[in-house]
């Protein structure tokens, strides 16, 4: 199993330690030649303008893309809000899940919270609540078409969702120390 992690900008570092946990030998996504054997493609967090800019800026736009119609992807925060095919305004996206996304939707970074998350698809084995890490973190507005919510907050707002092997999460597995979404999206890969 090969992933990418996609390493323009954002925290990707903290996704390769979590793959690196998992056994795997994550590669980091500069160039769309970079996308080449891959099973999986991880778009971390970080500022959503600039990873969508600096996608357009390194022709990666269109290639990744094309990978996501035959491979899994997914998005953690600004990631989420790069896949999704509606934000509210203007700024590159891939448009890939059909997922509505509001932008730093619980306030700024002063405001960053942890919240646990019931997570049916991780409950396998374990009834343990998943941590939510939520940093300048936006919110899922809407799931349309195939696209299914996955995790709510206590209040209802959807922070996660998942469409065929694209996933979606306004929050930050990759900053706790559980690695249940990171082998979840493995499944995906595999799947």
């Amino acid at each position: 199993m090969r992933i990418g992690v996609l390493a323009l900008q954002g925290a990707f570092i903290e996704h390769i330690r979590k793959l690196a946990a998992l056994g795997l030998t994550a590669t980091e996504v500069r160039l769309p030649r970079d996308l080449r054997r891959l099973d999986g493609l991880i778009i971390p967090g970080g500022e959503s303008t600039a990873i969508g800019k600096l996608m357009d800026g390194y022709g990666l736009m269109d290639p990744v893309r094309e990978f996501a119609g035959r491979r899994a992807v997914w998005g953690t925060c600004a990631g989420m809000i790069v896949m999704a095919r509606e934000i509210g305004r203007e700024q590159p996206l891939l448009g890939l899940m059909d997922i509505e996304v509001e932008r730093n939707a619980f306030g700024r970074q002063i405001d960053s919270f942890e919240e646990p998350l019931t997570v049916d698809v991780l409950r396998e084995g374990s009834a343990r609540p998943f941590p939510g890490i939520f940093i300048r973190a936006p919110r899922l507005v809407h799931a349309r078409g195939q696209a299914r919510v996955m995790a709510r907050l206590k209040d209802g707002t959807a922070v996660a969702a998942v469409e065929g092997r694209w996933l979606a999460t306004s929050f930050h597995p990759e900053l706790s120390n559980d690695l249940r979404f990171h082998e979840y999206f493995l499944h995906l890969a595999r799947s």
